[in-house]
């Protein structure tokens, strides 16, 4: 079963990133950084999302994330689902930071739980399927608007949404052209999925 390894953000300057994440979210075992001039602009075609325990741990690491130089898109408030909100990392990147639950439990701490990588793809069923041909297990699906595949005990989860969808969730526009700046690692031959998100041999896809 191919599984996801890595998850590598190209970025102007890797160092800079490399401190905003650290002081920010506390990633360094979770995320690679790698150096790109690559052209992008508008959405770039997916997100990252933690999901933590409580609501305060969402605001304690929104708080964290904005004092590092991040710019909120969307501030955190309770929704149907739970409590969340999303921000803009200095280096382009989305990330939605979420709780299933409304209320507190305990103290506020930055503890992350689960990091989930969300490709916003055209078409869902056809993305999925091309997934599940290159050897990926899907452990939960809901028609033509999200999948989630198994992914073991790596240390990113990887899941599809539609990529309008996606975008609204994100607080931005669908529009955006160029570099996805992003590389996915994984135990298996390289290969570049229909909506151009690039897979790599997780050997090779070092950071920088």
């Amino acid at each position: 079963m191919t599984s996801l390894a890595s998850v590598t953000l190209e970025v102007a300057d890797p160092a800079a990133a490399g401190r905003f994440y650290s002081t920010a979210f506390g990633l360094d075992d979770r995320l690679r950084l790698r150096a790109s001039e690559a052209p992008t602009s508008g959405f770039r075609g997916f997100t990252l999302s933690l999901v933590v325990a409580q609501p305060a741990d969402v605001d304690a690491l929104v708080e964290a994330a904005v004092r590092a130089g991040a710019t909120t898109l969307k501030p955190a408030a309770k929704s149907l689902w739970g409590y969340g909100g999303v921000v803009q990392a200095p280096d382009g990147t989305i990330w939605q930071i979420a709780s299933s639950s409304k209320k507190n439990t305990g103290p506020a701490t930055r503890q992350v739980d689960e990091v989930v990588l969300l490709l916003g793809v055209e078409d869902v069923k056809a993305s999925k399927r091309f997934y599940v041909e290159h050897g990926l297990a899907v452990a939960k699906s809901f028609g033509g608007k999200y999948v989630e595949f198994a992914t073991g005990t790596g240390p990113v989860k990887l899941a599809l949404y539609k990529r309008r969808g996606l975008a609204k969730v994100a607080g931005v526009s669908p529009d955006g052209t160029g570099s996805h700046r992003l590389t996915i690692g994984a135990d298996a031959e390289p290969f570049t999925d229909p909506d151009g998100f690039a897979w790599t041999t997780a050997s090779h896809n070092a950071s920088v």
